[in-house]
């Protein structure tokens, strides 16, 4: 199930936001990219690494999903013993498994996945942890403060880069836990606030990437990170795996984006080399 009221709240935003329609709108949109223009991919320096980490979950039909029902049937079309190959149909919902949101997943025109550029795919990447504070609040949303002890530690956020959640929540893919839905069906788990969204923009960063199942945390109603983040021209990853194998800095981000025609996202084998 959606979290009660979710569906109703995307409809009144894309209605109320007429996504920058009119002499108003347009003035708002202006100010939004002039504030914070589409974000430049980094310079790709000389790239070495000795390992790559996967941060792909494996993908089946029961995998946990956002509203609670499957999202991936795979339908057998051809069976080696009969037809000398292998072969499935899949049914598959875009937004399932470890994957990508496009700025057009909530924006009215924004790119979609085909449209990112090779560049905004290979990125430098920063991991900020956060596992004890999630592990104490399910509702933890990853804050400003947390970026900048960050930064303290470890140097700037990467421009042009991506930044990861690590709460921890990977572990619980396989368990209830993952989504940690309640007796009402809201679902409790960690994510990005919007604050931080804004602080990230800031920095130029291109990406972000969370370990659970939304950008936003999962008690949210009204989406604010990916209406902050999305529409800004930038690209998220959701249920990402693997984090714990990845040092907080000096990695490379490596997002095998689907590459089909309009589409608001999809699963991504995505990989970080060390």
């Amino acid at each position: 199930m959606c979290v009660p009221g979710c569906q109703e709240v995307v409809a009144r935003r894309l209605s109320r936001r007429g996504l920058f329609k009119g002499v108003a709108g347009a003035a708002a949109g202006a100010a939004v990219f002039s504030a914070f223009p589409p974000p430049r991919a980094a310079q790709a320096a000389d790239v070495s690494f000795t390992r790559a980490v996967d941060l792909t979950h494996a993908l089946g039909e029961d995998f946990p999903t956002f509203f609670g029902k499957p999202q991936l049937q795979m339908e057998r079309t051809a069976e080696f013993s009969k037809d000398g190959f292998n072969m499935y149909t899949w049914h598959l919902a875009e937004h399932t498994g470890t994957h990508l949101d496009a700025p057009l997943h909530f924006s009215a025109d924004g790119a979609s996945a085909d449209e990112l550029s090779m560049e905004q795919l290979v990125v430098p990447l920063a991991v900020v942890d956060v596992r004890e504070k999630a592990a104490a609040d399910a509702d933890y949303q990853l804050s400003v403060e947390d970026l900048k002890a960050y930064e303290a530690a470890h140097g700037d956020l990467p421009s042009g880069g991506c930044v990861a959640m690590n709460s921890g929540w990977a572990a619980h893919v396989a368990s209830e836990k993952y989504r940690n839905a309640d007796a009402d069906g809201a679902m409790h788990f960690p994510g990005f606030s919007k604050e931080a969204c804004l602080y990230m923009m800031e920095k130029g960063v291109v990406g972000m990437a969370s370990d659970t199942l939304s950008l936003d945390h999962g008690a949210s109603k009204t989406f604010d990170t990916h209406y902050t983040w999305l529409p800004s021209g930038r690209w998220g990853l959701e249920c990402v795996a693997g984090l714990d194998e990845v040092p907080a800095k000096g990695a490379t981000l490596v997002v095998g984006a689907p590459k089909i025609k309009g589409a608001t996202g999809g699963p991504s084998r995505v990989l970080a080399l060390v």
